[in-house]
């Protein structure tokens, strides 16, 4: 597996783990035995970087992933890379299936979502703290002079924050530099490609989550395909719709052409797509399925030229798209 660099020095693979999808919104969690073997593939395979927060879970057992990768990567913590987040809290009054936000970057909550991580992900570092989401209520000066501390301590060694925009990011960086964000992004959801230039100039890298649009662009999902219910986001994504499926089915022909002719799937290329743009993307992508889990990271291997990504950027342009899932709605404290 190739390793790239995210900020001045946090080593990773060039494809990490997310492992959101095992515990928390795609249906009810996964069986433990299986995912813990899952996870000691994906180290066997090259993979060493895992994402994970600490609200992916269920009401029940809220805090459920993290407690599965404690256990899961115990044994190989010396050699991996584990990303967690802070500073968010789901609404369960709410009846929707995609449960509001509720932002809370308070720093003594921050301190105090900190030590039962450690506790959790059975380790004394985290080597990537991100601020889940920006919270109004509290200045990201404020939020970034915790991190400085905390990286001062040996709690956490890198911190980063989630969906942030250009001032947010500079403001933060100001204070403590940021080593990378983590933002939404695939070929279904490119608006973030204008941080770019701003990245670069701070030097932080681009860790993306949901590269293939929750699943879609692997072109495993028709009108036919049911979800799980109650637990399962998908089934309110946008994209996911029976007349989405309609929409996209250029998008689908233009991935299903170009794989072939590159001797790849449809998820490889939408993760070589993002990785051959530029040298500083960490696409995470997630599954409970251990082929899927050997495609994903296989997809470092196919590699495009600059004029291949240009003609899929010039395509993507221009070609008729579905709304795609943004993400949740935030709720105020």
């Amino acid at each position: 597996m190739q390793e790239r660099i995210l900020g001045k020095d946090l080593k990773v693979s060039a494809i990490g783990l997310g492992c959101m999808g095992m515990s928390h919104a795609y249906g009810p969690p996964a069986d433990k035995k299986e995912m813990t073997e899952l996870l000691a593939q994906a180290v066997d395979e090259g993979c060493t970087f895992f994402d994970t927060a600490e609200v992916y879970g269920t009401p029940d057992h809220p805090h459920d992933n993290e407690e599965l990768l404690g256990h899961a990567l115990k044994p190989y913590r010396n050699k991996i890379a584990i990303a967690t987040k802070f500073g968010i809290h789901f609404d369960q009054t709410s009846p929707t299936v995609n449960k509001p936000l509720v932002p809370d970057s308070r720093p003594q909550v921050i301190r105090a979502s900190l030590e039962q991580s450690l506790k959790r992900l059975n380790t004394d570092h985290v080597d990537l703290y991100y601020q889940h989401r920006l919270d109004p209520e509290v200045p990201i000066e404020e939020v970034a002079g915790v991190m400085a501390d905390l990286i001062r301590e040996g709690k956490i060694t890198h911190w980063g924050l989630s969906e942030a925009d250009e001032s947010t990011i500079r403001r933060a960086h100001a204070v403590c530099p940021v080593t990378a964000i983590q933002n939404r992004y695939s070929m279904m959801a490119r608006w973030y490609e204008a941080l770019f230039p701003v990245l670069e100039e701070l030097n932080i890298g681009f860790v993306a989550f949901s590269p293939m649009a929750n699943g879609f662009l692997s072109g495993k999902y028709g009108k036919d395909t049911v979800f799980g219910g109650a637990q399962d986001y998908r089934s309110v994504m946008p994209q996911f719709s029976a007349e989405a499926i309609d929409q996209n089915q250029q998008l689908l022909a233009l991935l299903n052409d170009t794989a072939t002719r590159k001797n790849a799937t449809p998820a490889q290329l939408s993760l070589a797509w993002m990785l051959c743009k530029k040298p500083y993307i960490v696409p995470i992508p997630g599954t409970r399925k251990p082929d899927r889990l050997t495609e994903n990271l296989k997809a470092a291997d196919v590699s495009l030229t600059a004029q291949e990504v240009a003609a899929l950027d010039a395509a993507l342009d221009r070609l008729p798209m579905s709304q795609v899932f943004g993400g949740s709605p935030m709720k105020q404290k």
